[in-house]
């Protein structure tokens, strides 16, 4: 009895689990995760002129949501266009990750972390309640584009306009600070 009553509470959070697993699985098995590496973007890119940076936007939100690294996607874009245009189009494809996966999982998940009943939970949804655009501005800080962050975020019942502002204003300096590393290292390595 106490199994399907721990079900029953958890039912939205189990239900994010299986989504994202059933995610992965198909990326993995058919073969398509394997394309999100540094070279395969940067080709894409480089051969489809408007049509590479849209798809580029959604290569960055699907990696996002099967766990591919944000970098492989900032590195590919600072590589092939260059520190300004690559930041900026980073910036753009990486806002548009986030809100995807804000709104997938918020679907999926709703705000399944409310219905912990930890103590540690409790007293983190708190100090995001107080101040949820500055919480997830320094998260995006230091967390950047990370998937984990992500789905918290998305099931922590956090306002969308709030975790957008947060997200806009967060993202920038982590943005440009890789940039001039990916720059750098691009021109180091003899890569651009």
């Amino acid at each position: 009895m106490r199994t399907l009553q721990l079900i029953q509470r958890y039912q939205r959070l189990i239900g994010v689990v299986l989504f994202l697993g059933v995610l992965l699985a198909v990326f993995e098995f058919s073969g398509l995760r394997g394309h999100f590496n540094l070279a395969y973007v940067r080709e894409v890119i480089e051969q489809h002129q408007i049509g590479g940076l849209l798809l580029f936007v959604l290569l960055f939100s699907l990696g996002n949501l099967i766990q591919v690294p944000g970098w492989i996607f900032l590195a590919a874009a600072v590589l092939t266009l260059g520190q300004l245009w690559g930041g900026v189009v980073t910036y753009v494809a990486a806002v548009v990750s986030c809100v995807l996966t804000f709104l997938t999982i918020r679907a999926v998940g709703g705000d399944a972390l409310r219905q912990l009943k930890n103590r540690l939970a409790v007293r983190i949804l708190r100090q995001l309640d107080a101040r949820p655009i500055r919480s997830v501005a320094l998260l995006r800080l230091l967390f950047q584009t990370a998937p984990a962050l992500n789905y918290a975020l998305s099931m922590s019942g956090i306002r969308f306009r709030n975790y957008l502002l947060g997200t806009l204003l967060g993202l920038p300096i982590p943005i440009a600070l890789y940039c001039v590393f990916f720059d750098e290292l691009g021109m180091l390595l003899q890569l651009r």
